[in-house]
């Protein structure tokens, strides 16, 4: 049987004090949960902490835009997933936030128990952690909308990280941007 932290071990005993009654409740538990991942490609993991990478950027601020994501086992030093992808034109910002929530939205089907997102924005950062009040009002949206994602993790928090840090998810970004350069207009 799957061994389980002392304090949900407790729990378990208090809600069912019947050892079969509990064994019957985390098989069904675990077996919902597997049922799931086949009905809607749902969770690739239970539990644990994975680190997110992400980052955003545009060239010419505003300017062509793209994010990148890159989520990490850091038990076993994985890549779990990488995702990265133009987004049109943005600011860099915008691009931040938005790779934000697309990391936020990757995690969420591995079900950490604990997501730790490392991004290289000083300013998301702050502005997530309460440090900073998000000013701009076209970044409201993507704000509340990361508070929400968050709700569904046990554990979410936010860290600076200096963009040599942050390397994988700056090179999806460059790569992205790279693959689909912005049409170059000559001038009438």
């Amino acid at each position: 049987m799957i061994r389980l932290p002392v304090s949900l071990e407790r729990t378990l005993k208090q809600l069912f004090p019947d050892a079969a009654d509990r064994e019957k409740f985390v098989t069904e538990l675990i077996q919902d949960a597997l049922d799931q991942k086949e009905e809607d490609g749902g969770i690739d993991a239970i539990g644990g902490t994975i680190h997110l990478f992400t980052d955003g950027g545009s060239r010419g601020n505003p300017g062509q835009a793209a994010i990148a994501c890159v989520l990490l086992d850091p038990v076993e030093g994985k890549v779990l997933r990488e995702h990265y992808e133009r987004i049109g034109v943005g600011t860099n910002n915008v691009a931040e936030y938005r790779a934000l929530i697309e990391g936020l939205k990757l995690a969420r089907r591995y079900r950490p128990n604990r997501l730790i997102c490392h991004l290289d924005s000083e300013l998301v950062v702050r502005q997530l952690n309460g440090e900073y009040r998000v000013k701009m009002e076209a970044l409201k949206p993507f704000f509340d909308e990361i508070k929400e994602l968050t709700k569904e993790f046990p554990a979410c928090e936010f860290v600076h990280v200096p963009r040599e840090d942050n390397h994988h998810a700056d090179a999806l970004v460059n790569k992205a941007l790279d693959e689909h350069p912005s049409p170059h207009y000559e001038k009438p």
